[in-house]
């Protein structure tokens, strides 16, 4: 069982299986947000900065920072993006990216230790991602499919994550500087979709001992109530041995669930975050019930 250890210029952000499980905002992303694309790409960040701060208020311990726009200079406005994040937050970034020069753009610019979000199973980009995230010192999340595809097999998945931890090692790269994507399906798709990354969070955890993250989101894709769902799913996935996902802190459905499993698992000790965050204040507590005691309204 390893620590991965994150950091930024001021904090240190450490993801494991005795800790209080780590929420990466997933907002600053211009995937499926128009606006958000728009403005990015005209280099107006304000909404970037608005997502930034809002999800650091509701609970996020690292932020990932996403900008794939179409027919736009990725490399350019990562990198802008990273720097304008990282001076307006202290919370650790992961530098999301499908393009190998943009995260090479962002890790140039980044002040820490960063995640870099991701590398695959997939031969050339095994040989392009991983020198890049050892000669910064970062750490890696690996996405269980491979030239073949996503299986829907999760025997399979494990295989490609054993390979990618056993490449990323070839490269100096320790097992704890991955951070294994067992891949999310929509559960509206496929029924045993939940229980697929249950058992292979398990496996992850007890076989290859490394941490796990996921886009929680994708499995609620196409259903009312997502945020139902998705808090209901990271607290199972919690259970199952997850230690990360990239999540939406802003709902409080999620925010809850994370919480209360962190509570449960043993993760929150004392239950101290579980009481600053919900116990009335002393003052409020105190006005209620003087005016009980005199016979008033609260």
């Amino acid at each position: 069982m390893s620590d991965t250890v994150l950091s930024s210029a001021t904090r240190e952000v450490v993801i494991g299986f005795d800790r209080p499980f780590v929420t990466i905002g997933e907002r600053i992303n211009p995937t499926g947000r128009k606006l958000l694309a728009e403005e990015m790409k005209a280099g107006d960040f304000s909404r970037v900065e608005s997502d930034a701060l809002a999800q650091v208020a509701a609970g996020a311990q690292m932020l990932d920072v996403n900008a794939g726009i179409p027919l736009a200079d990725e490399p350019a406005i990562l990198a802008q993006t990273i720097k304008l994040v990282q001076n307006l937050v202290e919370v650790p970034l992961a530098i999301d990216s499908s393009i190998v020069a943009a995260l090479e753009a962002g890790l140039a610019v980044y002040e820490g230790k960063a995640l870099v979000n991701s590398v695959t199973g997939e031969e050339d980009r095994l040989e392009s991602v991983l020198p890049l995230v050892a000669r910064h010192g970062a750490a890696v999340v690996a996405i269980t499919n491979d030239e073949t595809g996503i299986s829907e097999d999760p025997d399979v998945r494990f295989e490609v994550a054993r390979k990618i931890v056993n490449r990323a090692q070839d490269h100096g790269i320790p097992a704890a500087d991955v951070v294994v994507d067992p891949l999310v399906m929509p559960i509206g798709a496929m029924r045993s979709a939940g229980k697929q990354v249950f058992a292979l969070v398990r496996r992850l955890r007890d076989e290859l001992g490394v941490n796990t993250t996921c886009g929680a989101s994708n499995i609620s894709f196409g259903l009312p109530n997502r945020a139902g769902i998705n808090g209901a799913f990271l607290s199972m996935a919690m259970a199952a041995g997850m230690t990360s996902a990239i999540t939406n802190p802003l709902e409080t459905e999620i925010r809850q669930s994370i919480m209360a499993a962190d509570v449960l698992l043993g993760h929150d000790r004392d239950c101290a975050a579980w009481i600053k965050t919900y116990r009335a204040p002393v003052a409020e507590s105190g006005r209620r019930r003087e005016n009980r005691r005199r016979g008033g309204s609260a």
